[in-house]
Order: C-alpha cells, then sequence, then structure tokens
C-alpha cells in the first residue's frame, strides 16, 4: 500500500518512503530521509538530515531523530543517522548525527527509548536497548545488545556498556561498564552481575556460574585490574563464551572498566 500522509504533515521533495508508511498531522519529513516499510510518524514527530530508518519503527510525538549534532567541532559536510528496524522512540526523544562527514550515529534492531531521551553524535547503539525515560548518551559512546539504562541514567563520552549489563536509575557512568554487570551510584560503581536479566534471557545455570566466576574475580577477590584480567585468561573457562566477551571487551577499554562497590 502506499503511505497514509496527513494533510497537515510536511513531507519534502527527495524524502523515501517505503510501503505503508504513516506519517501523522504536522510530522515533518526532511528531503534526506529514508523510512522503511511500516514504519510510523505521529502527529508532530519528526525525521530531518541524512537519517535512514528501517521497518516497523514508531517515533512518538515531538521526537526528533537526525538533527543536527551539537558537537563544536562540527565543520560542515553530510553527516548521518541509520537505525535499524522495529525501534519505538517515544515523546521528546533525541537522536543527532554525527560529526563528520560521511559518519553515522548508528543504532540496530527492536530497541524501546522512553520519553525524553537522548542519543548524542556518532553513538553506536546496539539492539534490544531498553532505556528509560531521561537517558542519555554523551557523544561517541557505544552500548552494547541486551542492554537496560534505568530512568535519568547518564553516560560520559566515549564510555562502553558491555552486553546484557545494566546501569540503574539516576546514575552516572564516567568508565566502561562490563557485559553482564549492573552499575549503580554517582559515579557508578559495579554492584552485582545482572543474574534476573540473564535468566530471562535463557541463560543456564552453568552459564550463570561463569558469570558469578568473572564477577568475583574482577570485583571480590582484592585483586588490581591487571592482576584480574590475568587471572580471567589463566581460568579453566577462559574459552567459554562468557569469560571470552569480558575479555574481548576488557581489551578494548580505552576509560578503564568500572570499579566495583566497596
Amino acid at each position: 500500500m502506499a503511505a497514509r500522509i496527513h494533510s497537515t504533515a510536511v513531507v519534502e521533495d527527495g524524502a523515501e518512503l517505503g510501503a505503508d508508511v504513516e506519517i501523522g498531522a504536522f510530522a515533518f519529513v526532511g528531503a534526506g530521509v529514508r523510512l522503511g516499510a511500516r514504519t510510523r510518524l505521529h502527529h508532530h514527530a519528526s525525521v530531518e538530515g541524512n537519517t535512514h530508518l528501517g521497518e516497523a519503527c514508531e517515533i512518538f510525538p515531538y521526537a526528533n531523530i537526525g538533527g543536527k549534532t551539537q558537537d563544536l567541532k562540527y565543520k560542515g559536510g553530510n553527516p548521518g543517522v541509520r537505525i535499524g528496524a522495529r525501534n519505538v522512540f517515544r515523546e521528546y526523544f533525541t537522536v543527532h548525527a554525527a560529526t563528520n562527514d560521511g559518519d553515522f550515529t548508528t543504532v540496530g534492531d527492536d530497541n524501546t527509548f522512553l520519553a525524553y531521551g537522548h542519543i548524542a553524535h556518532d553513538c553506536v547503539v546496539g539492539s534490544h536497548v531498553v532505556a528509560s525515560n531521561g537517558m542519555m548518551l554523551a557523544g561517541h559512546v557505544t552500548v552494547e545488545d541486551h542492554v537496560v539504562i534505568g530512568g535519568y541514567g547518564g553516560v560520559h563520552q566515549f564510555c562502553r556498556i558491555g552486553a546484557h549489563a545494566m546501569l540503574s536509575a539516576t546514575a552516572k557512568l564516567v568508565q566502561d561498564l562490563p557485559p553482564f554487570f549492573i552499575a549503580d551510584g554517582t559515579p557508578a560503581v559495579v554492584r552485582a552481575f545482572n543474574k534476573v536479566g540473564l535468566e530471562r534471557r535463557g541463560y543456564a545455570p552453568e552459564q550463570l556460574e561463569r558469570v558469578k566466576q568473572i564477577y568475583r574475580v574482577l570485583y571480590r577477590d582484592g585483586l588490581n585490574r591487571t592482576q584480574a584480567l590475568d587471572k580471567l585468561r589463566a581460568h579453566a573457562n577462559a574459552e567459554t563464551a562468557e569469560f571470552k566477551l569480558m575479555l574481548e571487551f576488557a581489551g578494548k577499554s580505552e576509560r578503564g572498566i568500572a570499579p566495583g562497590a566497596s
């Protein structure tokens, strides 16, 4: 079916609309935008700039996707935003374009972003992420798959959040949060491993036990970070998926791993 466009909506020449796209009253679609099939813009939603959305995304009122970066280093060109399929952006959510010409802020598939949150320039967000109201990602943040971010959780520039991790409500993350763990506080510290979240995703008891072993080595054995990582590499379970994921994440850390609670 053809796109359904309300008579008060503005769709600029050059925008590409997939089949069954729905654009509500007073919504705006810019000239460089591509909307995938079955994507819906509610009233007063806007998508602009060099922005592509996959199929079946839903943009709620007053959200703005693809706005110009707030980075003062922006020098022009045509950076943009690339978003996958089946993403939900609730009211007043914002996603900004990358800073440098040809670069993109990217978002994967099947994410839910609640109201008033923000994804800044050059962020890389994976899939199956749930972010509560007021979540804020500064520039160049990486969020891996199956992450949960609580209301008003904030992430410092260039920080990374590993797969299956959780950042609690109102927490301020200033270092990397490793996979599987829960961080809380200002600044955020690791307080536990995400047992409930992993169980919900089908982790077997033996997998949970391996994650628990990782947590103990990193945060309960009294080792410094170098000693702890060496112990994980020498561990009998070092070749398992859980250990490999943790070691790979730590190996790429530039801001350092978030500390544990004292």
